[in-house]
């Protein structure tokens, strides 16, 4: 999506509300507001007022009042885009937001595509392009966890953290870049265990932020929470007493849920995204079969399994089916949960016997509940907080959730082993320095320093029109 000259426009609230804001930025945006706006103290836009102030006033079409407005003036470069920018409040009609736009465009202006006012912001020096997708993330965010996640990155956490690393390797090629010109000389400016030592904290930083990618993936999109088991132990009326809807049909046949059915909950400020899946058996059904490889892979995908059993059933048995479980899980990080559930059905003598001889694991917890009734609900949301994070995850910390920003810092890291080689190995300055200049175009493509317009066009148009 390659820059225009145009000046824009666009809705830049929702419809449907009392008040609505149409936003207009570029060369000739106050100019054209002139022509349809008319203020209350009779002094048209352009005639010296000057930024951040709200002038009250009438649209009109001719002679024709569309709506009583406020108009926001911000000039250049004081505003979001960094060029002339008048926001208009209106009335929420979609009436009166379709006149107004069909006026402001027969006046001059274009429609403005998906993300464009933050597109010319980024494009004119207001944000890097990190902040920018931010802007979409924070739009997009659902819980406080992925909110402070995008204000953070918004803020400028991460492109602090990006110029950290640029920094270093700026540092480093300057030195071997220097030994380079004087080659012929035999002259070494860098000591080499210095240099290792400076690229060895490099790669520590990048491969912290890439290790963030995981965390902050699930934020963004939701932690996703597989609840299997065998059939008919109470893995639907789980997934409904968490949603607090009848998500899943639950019968006394067997085999009732044959396909997943997910639904996502906000708990403690993180969103988690609970997956019912077909209970795990030996069938001939091919349709229940068909559920049950679906199971498998979604065991493979999970951040959490839980496995629900009954606490009718004998230890050996829920230990053996916990032992076949942890067998699919692929992830060394994801969390086993093992819930007995019906615990309303049982003696407190049989829980307490079933405490000592269900065989559970390190990270790993033993909970009884009734999902029929919610009993123990409460204790299993607090784990599944402490155990992804959330309580100790700070609105400080710097955590990506943007799989173009993780790409780039395996690409990085990529880097950074060929050079540690290299200067273990002794090998020419030439050649560790192409692996330097890699690794500085893949930081610069992150922060926008380096890009094209099928990049730009690729992150703005997933943008709501009017961001």
């Amino acid at each position: 999506m390659p820059g225009r000259e145009e000046t824009i426009c666009a809705p830049a609230t929702a419809y449907g509300g009392a008040v609505s804001m149409i936003r207009i930025s570029g060369r000739d945006a106050l100019k054209i507001v002139d022509r349809v706006f008319y203020p209350a103290d009779k002094n048209s836009v352009t005639a010296g007022r000057k930024g951040y102030s709200i002038v009250y006033g009438e649209i009109r079409d001719g002679g024709e009042v569309i709506d009583e407005v406020l108009v926001s003036l911000f000039r250049a470069p004081h505003s979001y885009t960094g060029e002339d920018t008048a926001e208009i409040s209106c009335h929420g009609s979609s009436y009166i937001i379709s006149r107004i736009l069909d006026l402001l465009i027969r006046n001059g202006a274009a429609s403005a595509r998906p993300g464009e006012f933050t597109q010319r912001a980024f494009l004119n020096g207001k944000m890097d392009l990190s902040q920018a997708e931010a802007v979409a993330d924070l739009v997009a965010s659902s819980s406080k966890s992925a909110h402070r996640i995008a204000i953070n990155q918004l803020r400028g956490g991460f492109s602090d953290e990006i110029s950290k690393l640029r920094a270093e390797f700026l540092q480093f090629a300057s030195l071997i870049e220097l030994e380079l010109d004087f080659g012929e000389e035999d002259v070494e400016f860098a000591d080499r265990n210095q240099l290792l030592a400076l690229i060895g904290q490099t790669k520590a930083l990048t491969d912290r932020l890439s290790a963030s990618f995981r965390m902050g993936n699930a934020i963004k999109n939701g932690i996703p929470v597989a609840i299997v088991g065998k059939p008919n132990s109470g893995k639907s009326t789980l997934l409904n007493f968490l949603l607090n809807e009848e998500k899943a049909i639950v019968t006394d046949i067997p085999g009732t849920t044959r396909d997943s059915i997910e639904d996502t909950v906000n708990i403690n400020g993180l969103i988690y995204r609970f997956i019912d899946t077909a209970g795990l058996r030996d069938t001939s059904d091919v349709v229940e079969g068909m559920g049950i490889r679906k199971t498998l892979a979604i065991i493979a995908r999970a951040s959490v399994v839980m496995m629900v059993d009954e606490s009718g059933e004998r230890s050996s048995d829920i230990n053996k089916r916990a032992d076949e479980i942890r067998k699919m899980i692929n992830d060394p990080e994801c969390r086993f949960i093992i819930l007995v559930n019906k615990a309303d059905e049982a003696s407190p003598s049989r829980i307490n016997r079933l405490a000592r001889e269900i065989r559970t694991e390190i990270d790993e917890n033993l909970l009884f509940i009734s999902a029929k009734y919610g009993t123990g609900i409460d204790k299993l949301k607090d784990y599944l907080s402490e155990i992804t994070g959330a309580n100790y995850f700070s609105g400080e910390d710097v955590i990506i959730s943007n799989i173009r920003h993780y790409e780039a810092l395996q690409n990085i890291s990529g880097c950074i082993g060929r050079i540690i080689t290299g200067l273990e190995s002794k090998l020419p300055e030439d050649l560790i320095a192409i692996d330097i200049r890699h690794a500085i175009h893949y930081l610069g493509e992150i922060t926008g320093e380096i890009t094209t317009d099928e990049i730009l066009g690729n992150i703005f148009k997933n943008f709501c029109i009017g961001k």
